[in-house]
């Protein structure tokens, strides 16, 4: 495994953010009712994987935190999907842009998943810089 200096190094956190930015500029297509509601809420979970991403590199000197916030993320991305399957439903996006996202988030969730599994390998870096 290559040695990332910040999460910033991290293929998930960099594939994360480009996410985020798909659905930014998916959702601004989307009904002005929309705006306080399922906008809201995909942007506001699609930005928070990254976010947890990068809070859960400042735990790496506690393995049950990093953990944890990687947990989040990890659910912050499953509920993306969720959204992403309701703006589908409700016809704001096409089933290809859909299938397309649900396939990278689940390469998102497959890629947290494994630091979680190798958390060790994350954790018990000295070089503990920020």
């Amino acid at each position: 495994m290559n040695h990332a200096n910040s999460y910033r190094d991290l293929e998930v956190y960099k594939l994360s953010i480009l996410l985020s930015r798909e659905i930014y500029d998916l959702t601004k297509s989307f009904p002005k009712e929309e705006i306080y509601s399922l906008v809201d809420q995909i942007r506001r979970s699609s930005r928070s994987i990254g976010a947890q991403i990068a809070e859960s590199w400042a735990k790496r000197k506690y393995e049950k935190h990093f953990i944890s916030k990687l947990t989040d993320a990890d659910g912050e991305q499953l509920e993306t999907q969720h959204w992403i399957e309701t703006a589908l439903d409700c016809n704001y996006i096409s089933r290809k842009d859909a299938d397309n996202l649900l396939k990278n988030y689940a390469s998102l969730g497959k890629m947290l998943n494994s630091m979680i599994a190798k958390s060790d390998q994350f954790c018990n870096n000295k070089n503990t810089e920020q």
